[in-house]
């Protein structure tokens, strides 16, 4: 088996902030522009409402901190000398930038700290809670970690079925044959995987080749021109492996299925099957089978398990049977009476 892809770290800096994704948030730089390449490490924003009351310990370093209406009613109870203390505190820590929310006009003394120590600090109308879950869900997509796999991902009856095997092997054919048969693609060739919090593994296209197929002999082809916008898909969770391998005369293949094996990604342990291909066999049917199949196992249903048991029992019935007509033919002692 070849070495798998290296994991991609993604390296996040407060200058993405500005970025055109999160233009719906009104994010404004208002001081602190020679800090905009501090890293951001953490996908999780952070209140420091413990660091502006003087308890800087649970502060996290290269994180994003949002400052809202809370915070500063809070310091509007301070006298200005202890309010510049604690913004001295707080801004002499590592942080990544400073957002201040609701349209607060940012203190004087906060906006020279941060511009003496080049910490960016933005100010936008949004709600807290607005600028929390955009931060949040842009911050988990880009510091997702990645890798690129040589492959295909499907939509296979709902099921996302990442194809896997040697270049020639008829990857990209077995997928437009899925597409034909009313399936969805994600993405051909290059697939690009990210790992998020909750250790779900979700694929998409690389670049410009997003929904586009090469197939040898044919050259690239559209597939939303061919088949239409509901026949690919921009991403989609990979729960399910499949590796086509050339078929090789002599070699022993499954035939029960009892054996589960897993393909890991990322370090998420994958359902994986290896599935011969050979001419006159159409893998476009076997893999939708076995994508059907997989998800009657998730139901709780495994065809191979439930013959073998039944096998056990059968053979359990007959090693009884046997034995009990053993002990019936016994010969009896002698003196014994007759029945």
């Amino acid at each position: 088996m070849l070495p798998s892809p290296p994991e991609l770290k993604p390296q996040v800096t407060a200058g993405d902030l500005e970025s055109p994704g999160l233009a719906p948030l009104g994010l404004k730089l208002l001081c602190g522009r020679a800090g905009l390449r501090r890293p951001i490490e953490w996908p999780r924003v952070q209140k420091p409402g413990l660091a502006i009351a003087g308890f800087l310990p649970y502060v996290r370093p290269h994180r994003v901190q949002i400052l809202g209406e809370s915070e500063f009613e809070y310091l509007k109870t301070l006298s200005p000398e202890v309010a510049r203390q604690r913004f001295d505190a707080f801004t002499a820590l590592p942080l990544s930038c400073v957002v201040v929310t609701k349209g607060i006009r940012a203190p004087a003394v906060l906006k020279r700290f941060c511009r003496e120590r080049d910490i960016p600090l933005f100010g936008t109308p949004r709600l807290t809670s607005t600028v929390i879950e955009g931060l949040t869900a842009f911050l988990e997509e880009s510091l997702a970690p990645r890798v690129t796999l040589h492959g295909v991902l499907l939509e296979v009856g709902g099921l996302g079925t990442l194809l896997l095997g040697d270049s020639g092997v008829g990857k990209s054919e077995c997928a437009l044959a899925l597409v034909q048969r009313g399936h969805r693609l994600v993405a051909d060739d290059l697939v690009v995987i990210k790992r998020f919090h909750n250790d779900a593994l979700v694929g998409s296209s690389a670049g410009v080749i997003r929904h586009h197929m090469e197939l040898r002999g044919l050259g690239i082809v559209n597939v939303p021109l061919l088949f239409g916008v509901a026949a690919v898909l921009e991403r989609h969770t990979v729960e399910y492996v499949i590796r086509l391998t050339h078929w090789i005369e002599g070699t022993e293949y499954d035939r029960l299925g009892l054996d589960d094996e897993t393909e890991t990604i990322l370090g998420v342990a994958i359902p994986m099957i290896r599935m011969p291909v050979a001419t006159g066999r159409d893998v476009a049917l076997l893999v939708e089978i076995a994508a059907r199949n997989h998800l009657l196992k998730r139901r709780g249903y495994h065809a191979a398990r439930e013959m073998a048991a039944r096998v056990h029992e059968e053979i359990a019935r007959k090693t009884a049977g046997d034995r009990r007509a053993r002990v019936g033919k016994r010969p009896r002692a002698a003196g014994t009476n007759a029945p």
